[in-house]
């Protein structure tokens, strides 16, 4: 691996996750992969490190870093099982929101229990007809004295059911199209608001996906994050700030099957020797090593430049998922292949990095979507 010039803090966050996912993580996964068990007892652990906070200000009862911390926690967790990963992940996608487009109120009200873990979030902005064309949403939100109105239907929402905060899209002007969405935080318990089935998935398993169910639900006009008709704005700019931590999930997903591929090739005898000692399997592992370091160095150098706070990052952000969740894909896919039949058996661990890698290409904008996100950001800097 790349010295990537962490610092002290950093490193000490890097290795106390990566013990988390030995001892913890990696002994449980495929139980919880084959059981579809939500890790409560996992998050608890990660909630008594102070794992919640790491990108959160101190102010708030965080750790005061950033992306790059959250995707440093996110690659280590992902190595061990991508579904367990996840639901730390989405906890902070659907925080993000609040400290994007929160006040002061908001914040402290909010932050300082997802900061300790003591609750959960998610983001709910997929909807049946509107997913990468999230300007289709059909969600409403209707202002009805010191309260919104929510009536629609969210789904694919990760840690649906179980977060206690929810931050949701919902359209309070429709005929104005994206600019009528605007942003809200939904506790779990507002009446009214109800989870459809826990879905059952290809991959990442462990985690779960639910549609928020709305009916005439009553928000407190409080709720409301920013101003209205600022909705779509701040969804783009939380994906700006999340992506690379799903990048960091497939670099993450993607190394571990390497490792995993690794040690079955040094092991397995053919024809009298070991299958990484012939040309054609180390060529194949070479590619495989090169392509998730290259991921990896751009998933941190996106997270940085973020931290930096640099301006009209959506381009290497998109970049960073796109590239990584492609590489994901291929790795476990060859890793797969190393492992020849049993590669194909749940005995062994190939076949579930294979399945988490899936999801990384789909959620948060498909890899056509990063795609065109990429290229229309190139062309406006062409244009300046």
């Amino acid at each position: 691996m790349i010295n990537y010039q962490f610092t002290e803090e950093q490193e000490m966050i890097r290795d106390l996750c990566r013990q988390i996912t030995d001892e913890k993580i990696r002994p449980v996964a495929a139980e919880y992969d084959r059981n579809e068990t939500f890790p409560w007892d996992i998050m608890k652990i990660m909630a008594d490190s102070d794992l919640f906070g790491l990108y959160i200000d101190e102010k708030y009862g965080g750790m005061g870093g950033g992306i790059t911390e959250l995707c440093i926690a996110t690659e280590e967790f992902s190595a061990g099982c991508g579904g367990i990963a996840i639901c730390f992940a989405a906890s902070a996608l659907g925080t993000l929101p609040i400290l994007l487009a929160g006040n002061d109120e908001q914040k402290e009200k909010y932050i300082p229990d997802l900061a300790s873990g003591k609750k959960l979030a998610a983001f709910g902005l997929t909807e049946p007809s509107a997913g990468s064309d999230s300007s289709n949403m059909q969600t409403t939100a209707k202002k009805d004295g010191d309260y919104y109105i929510l009536n629609g239907l969210k789904h694919f929402i990760t840690n649906g059911g179980d977060a206690e905060v929810y931050t949701v899209v919902a359209m309070t002007n429709k005929a104005k199209g994206a600019r009528g969405a605007s942003v809200f935080i939904v506790d779990k318990d507002t009446p009214g608001f109800t989870f459809g089935k826990k879905e059952d998935k290809m991959g990442i398993r462990a985690s779960s996906t639910r549609e928020l169910i709305f009916q005439d639900c009553k928000i407190p006009k409080e709720n409301l994050l920013g101003r209205e008709g600022q909705g779509f704005l701040t969804a783009m700019r939380t994906f700006d700030n999340s992506r690379p931590g799903i990048g960091a999930q497939a670099v993450g997903i993607a190394q571990g099957a390497l490792d995993a591929a690794l040690k079955y090739a040094k092991e397995r005898k053919q024809f009298g020797k070991s299958i990484s000692s012939f040309q054609g399997m180390q060529f194949m592992i070479a590619d495989m090593a090169t392509k998730v370091e290259a991921a990896r160095a751009l998933v941190y150098a996106s997270a940085r430049e973020i931290d930096a706070g640099a301006k009209n990052v959506g381009k290497n952000s998109a970049m960073a998922k796109y590239y990584a969740s492609e590489v994901a894909m291929e790795v476990t896919t060859k890793a797969v292949q190393v492992f020849g039949g049993y590669g194909y058996m749940k005995e062994y661990p190939a076949e579930k990095y294979m399945r988490d890698a899936k999801i990384t290409q789909i959620y948060e904008g498909t890899s056509q979507i990063q795609q065109s996100i990429i290229a229309l950001g190139l062309i406006k800097e062409m244009a300046k």
